[in-house]
């Protein structure tokens, strides 16, 4: 079988057929933007965005004259019964969020999940993504991962969150802001022990840096004055390492002479590379002993 393929310089090359289509966009360097994205945004009735102003910037950048509206957390719930009515009487909309793909953190769930409920076609224009551009370059194992988004702003939810993925042996992916990146790493190591990680920030752009070492590391070299834009935070999965309870038995016993329990466990956890949850347990039947 013979395979040709064209690249589409105009909007008449896609035969852009009534729907929703799920639009990827360029996460910094608009030079990542696909031929098949900008001929559907080209071709479209409308493009729903986040931020009319950030997508005029790449609209503009390829002569895109298609009109825009917002749509975005704050009128989701307003505007979503009107989208899903353009679309069933014929509209070719495209979604597109500030960065990336969309649905990848951003407002644009229910809309995919009520179009499909409604029997409206929904048609994905893959693309750029923070997430995979990230795990791509970081050295960090791509095989098995498990994305959460932005962790919880709340300190004690934000904790819960970490130790409940303790014992997950996939590389962990989070979006954090420069502001929390700090308290971030620092319940990070609480939770899960002194891990190998990846602060993967500008990505795409001019200052596009790639941090990599332990968590502590991290946290020791971190500059928040030196921080913009949007992170992508990477942490290795735990080191596959039998310990015994009998090993973790004994270094607990002798921390908890000078240590609390809460605190023993954390660097028993740490220097055994055992989920701190575990460690916690057997350090609070040991004082429980006592």
């Amino acid at each position: 079988m013979r395979v040709t393929c064209r690249l589409m310089s105009d909007a008449g090359d896609l035969d852009l057929k009534p729907g929703l289509y799920v639009t990827a966009t360029p996460i910094g360097n608009l030079g990542d933007i696909t031929y098949r994205a900008v001929a559907a945004l080209r071709g479209a009735d409308l493009i729903l965005c986040e931020d009319t102003r950030r997508t005029a910037k790449l609209c503009n950048a390829y002569g895109i004259k298609t009109r825009r509206e917002a749509y975005h957390e704050h009128n989701a719930e307003r505007m979503r019964p009107e989208i899903l009515q353009r679309l069933q009487d014929g509209a070719r909309i495209c979604l597109v969020s500030d960065a990336g793909t969309p649905l990848i953190s951003d407002p644009g769930f229910k809309l995919v999940s009520q179009a499909r409920g409604a029997n409206i076609t929904v048609t994905p224009i893959p693309g750029p993504s923070a997430l995979t551009a990230a795990l791509s370059a970081s050295g960090a194992p791509p095989d098995h991962f498990y994305f959460g988004g932005f962790a919880p702003s709340k300190a004690k939810a934000r904790r819960d969150t970490f130790a409940a993925l303790s014992d997950l042996r996939a590389t962990l992916a989070f979006f954090e802001t420069p502001s929390r990146l700090r308290d971030c790493l620092c319940d990070l190591i609480d939770a899960l022990g002194d891990r190998e990680a990846c602060i993967a920030r500008e990505l795409t752009k001019i200052h596009e840096a790639f941090s990599v070492g332990k968590l502590s590391e991290l946290l020791r070299n971190l500059n928040e004055k030196e921080l913009r834009g949007e992170i992508v935070l990477l942490v290795y999965p735990p080191e596959i390492r039998e310990v015994s309870d009998e090993m973790i038995v004994a270094l607990v016993s002798e921390l908890l002479k000078t240590m609390s329990v809460r605190n023993a466990a954390a660097q028993t956890a740490s220097q055994l590379g055992v989920a701190r949850k575990r460690a916690y347990a057997i350090a609070l039947a040991l004082a429980d002993e006592k």
